[in-house]
């Protein structure tokens, strides 16, 4: 009989659980994790039903765009490319269309529009895993590519180094876009290295009518019985909407003038205009296409609705083990022991917490980092820690939260994987802003 192997996400969150509790008896930090432990599920359950009308709302427009046919022409558009990152998904099915729109949504800075994004995708990829409740290569590469965080634009970044007076708000972007670039080339230069050295036959071969039929291959195609193309007065009001929108645009850069589109607000409000255009374009192309617009969106809702359900166990587990290890100073501990690595390679002490609460937890990274620049706004070291809140992404949450959505438990070389992803971004920041600075 086999021994099942042991998930390293598995052991590293008991071992945060029990280190925390030893380190907290030590301390005399017994109270401030067993609070912690009882805020982090009521926060994991916040955010959980915070999701569950972010994810209604995303799923059911991307129901809109599948019946429309949309999946199929970005699929077509970007086929070279995703057909060598993952051959084990055919181009056609929607699965290789949901990981695109989220990828370009984390690029974009969308932040939690990429989620619902992200779980249709692993949702899709599961129909082809032939191993029910193990990850296939490419679920470890979505995710590995996922937490390197992809990032063009880091518009909350900004937007708080703004707030603090930074003299210039948006320097941080092109040290951004090298860093997330290049953690992103490690992140898919390291899974590829892991799922040659963890080769399993049954996951790593092309998709093949072993466990694929028909129905798989059609799924992304358009039901043209579904389509009822609008009238002529349907057309004509909506392209008159749309006219005025574009109208509407040239008049607010009138106002503002034309250098308006190269300021920092220019850049700032943009993040208020794309989620609108984007929901806009996308119903637009559905009802262009002869979709029953409301319908659809209906119906992908209800999907999004059970997956937000489906996900809370996993983000409360993870959410008190972070809790946890916080509160009892195991990071602090963490930070020390560090510390002449990070000396050696000229990283400021004061960095290191945000390097190392990254991975675990956005919103402690997101304060950390709010702090350093509101203290000391126009330093190196808020220069450093900026790049890296825009080039990294909170790694255990993402990884608990997307394999909890299809029933993942084991979960491979995924961890190893964006860990090293997470790294390279890290250095990569370091590195970008000790040239630029």
């Amino acid at each position: 009989m086999n021994k099942q192997q042991v998930s390293p996400i598995n052991n590293i969150w008991l071992f945060m659980i029990v280190s925390a509790t030893v380190i907290a008896a030590y301390n005399g930090r017994m109270t401030e994790i067993t609070e912690a432990s009882f805020e982090s599920v009521k926060n994991a359950v916040t955010l959980a039903i915070g999701l569950i009308g972010s994810m209604a709302l995303w799923l059911g427009i991307i129901q809109v765009v599948e019946t429309a046919g949309g999946m199929i022409v970005i699929a077509r558009l970007i086929r070279p490319i995703m057909v060598k990152l993952f051959p084990d998904i055919p181009a056609s099915h929607s699965a290789m269309s949901a990981i695109i729109l989220n990828i370009a949504a984390n690029a974009l800075g969308l932040g939690n529009a990429a989620t619902p994004m992200g779980l249709k995708a692993m949702v899709e990829m599961d129909k082809l895993n032939p191993e029910k409740g193990t990850a296939t290569d490419a679920m470890c590469l979505f995710l590995a590519i996922n937490t390197s965080s992809v990032t063009i634009i880091p518009i909350s970044v900004i937007t708080v180094r703004a707030s603090a007076g930074v003299n210039n708000p948006g320097d941080v972007i092109l040290p951004t876009i090298f860093a997330t670039c290049f953690s992103t080339i490690t992140a898919i230069l390291a899974a590829k290295f892991f799922a040659r050295r963890q080769s399993m036959p049954s996951l790593n071969q092309p998709i093949s009518s072993a466990y694929l039929d028909r129905n798989d291959l059609l799924e992304g195609e358009t039901n043209k019985s579904e389509l009822t193309p609008p009238n002529k007065i349907g057309k004509l009001i909506f392209a008159s909407l749309i006219g005025a929108f574009f109208g509407a645009v040239i008049y607010r850069l009138n106002l503002k003038g034309i250098t308006y589109i190269f300021s920092f607000a220019f850049l700032e409000s943009l993040s208020n205009w794309l989620l609108p255009i984007l929901i806009c374009s996308f119903l637009l192309f559905g009802y262009f296409r002869g979709v029953k617009v409301y319908e659809k969106m209906t119906e992908g809702a209800k999907a999004g609705f059970e997956v937000a359900v489906r996900i809370i166990p996993f983000m409360v587990a993870i959410f008190v083990a972070i809790g946890m290890f916080r509160a009892s100073g195991a990071l602090d501990i963490l930070a020390v022991i560090l510390s002449p690595i990070t000396n050696l390679i000229g990283m400021p002490t004061e960095a290191l917490p945000m390097a190392l609460i990254r991975p675990l937890s956005g919103s402690g990274a997101f304060g950390i980092m709010s702090e350093i620049v509101t203290n000391e706004p126009n330093s190196f070291l808020s220069y450093l820690v900026s790049t890296m809140q825009g080039s990294t992404e909170t790694t255990f949450y993402v990884l608990a939260v997307y394999f909890g959505s299809v029933g993942i438990k084991k979960t491979r070389y995924a961890l190893p994987a964006a860990l090293c992803a997470d790294v390279a971004g890290i250095l990569a920041s370091l590195v970008v802003c000790r040239i630029i600075f």
